[in-house]
């Protein structure tokens, strides 16, 4: 071998350790998140403690994963809003209408740093997001339910975006477990849950298969996960909302939840009501959520708003 090829080969090896490290540490954050979580209860108390407005049109925000200082945040922008067909078309309940996606890149101070598009053609919505420690997961999908997706992985430093597999279904947000190395995905209002095993060298294998054959129907009626970010253990930590209605013609009661979820048979294994919302009647949860640890116990970044967005970041003690 020449001695530039050996300090390739030294360098290549030293960014796959550093990758592993890194994949490494982030499973283990997570865990710390996921054991936490299992102690909330309803009556937990959630403090504010700041809140970041921001300071650009955010659209209709959807995932949300937080990055040293930075926020990266995916959102949809409607250019033409979907219109429900009087009879289903072609098993469609609704037209593609039309849009953007985005993908944000935000400073602490609220201050937009970057724009990714994201999708193509009618495929312009961003769902919910997940970061492994190396790339973030964005799955884009039409806006309507039993449609079609693309599902990207994009570098954080760089915002290049990679499509890595295309699937019919609209999948809603996505994670990676990479304790069994597979991506999982949840459906228009995470009512089916999918597993997608890779290979080796990351290409994505069982795409052939039927997507009723892959999906598994989430027992789980609670909330509809807007959000979800792996959790270890072949877990993922998914929030939502529910809206609650005593008639066709009232206005909703909007109740925010969080829900551990067993990626292995897509039951969840701790749930909890968060109650806390805007000024103006948003649950917290609405659109996207971050959750990490702290000291004694863990604090929550909630985006619940359009266009005219802020972040608020409240704790909960634990220990």
């Amino acid at each position: 071998m020449a001695k530039g090829d050996g300090r390739r080969a030294t360098g290549v090896a030293a960014v796959l350790i550093g990758a592993i490290a890194v994949s490494l540490l982030a499973q283990s954050t997570a865990s710390v998140v996921a054991s936490r979580v299992m102690k909330l209860t309803r009556d937990s108390g959630w403090t504010r403690v700041t809140s970041i407005p921001i300071h650009f049109k955010t659209f209709h925000p959807q995932g949300m994963v937080k990055i040293g200082d930075t926020f990266y945040v995916s959102s949809v922008e409607v250019t033409t809003p979907t219109t429900r067909f009087a009879a289903p078309v072609d098993g469609q309940d609704r037209d593609t209408g039309a849009g953007v996606g985005h993908l944000f890149k935000i400073d602490g101070s609220g201050s937009l740093v970057a724009d990714l598009r994201l999708g193509e053609g009618t495929i312009y919505h961003p769902g919910g997001i997940d970061y492994d420690g190396i790339n973030i997961w964005v799955p884009v999908a039409e806006y309507r339910p039993n449609s079609r997706s693309i599902v990207y992985r994009v570098d954080p430093q760089t915002m290049k975006a990679t499509e890595v597999f295309r699937y019919n279904d609209h999948i809603g947000a996505v994670v990676h477990d990479t304790d069994q190395h597979l991506l999982a995905g949840v459906s228009w209002g995470s009512r089916r849950f999918y597993r997608w095993p890779l290979s080796a060298d990351g290409h994505v294998r069982g795409l052939d298969a039927d997507p009723a054959t892959l999906a598994t129907p989430n027992p789980s009626h609670y909330v509809d996960y807007q959000d979800c970010k792996y959790a270890g253990s072949s877990r993922m930590l998914c929030t939502g909302v529910t809206e609650l209605r005593r008639g066709s013609d009232a206005s909703p009661f909007r109740l925010g939840g969080m829900d551990l979820v067993d990626l292995t048979d897509g039951r969840p294994r701790h749930q909890v009501p968060i109650l806390l919302w805007t000024e103006t009647g948003l649950d917290m949860t609405h659109n996207p959520a971050w959750i990490e640890a702290t000291a004694q116990g863990l604090r929550g970044y909630f985006m619940p708003e359009d266009e005219r967005s802020t972040i608020y970041v409240y704790e909960v003690r634990t220990e």
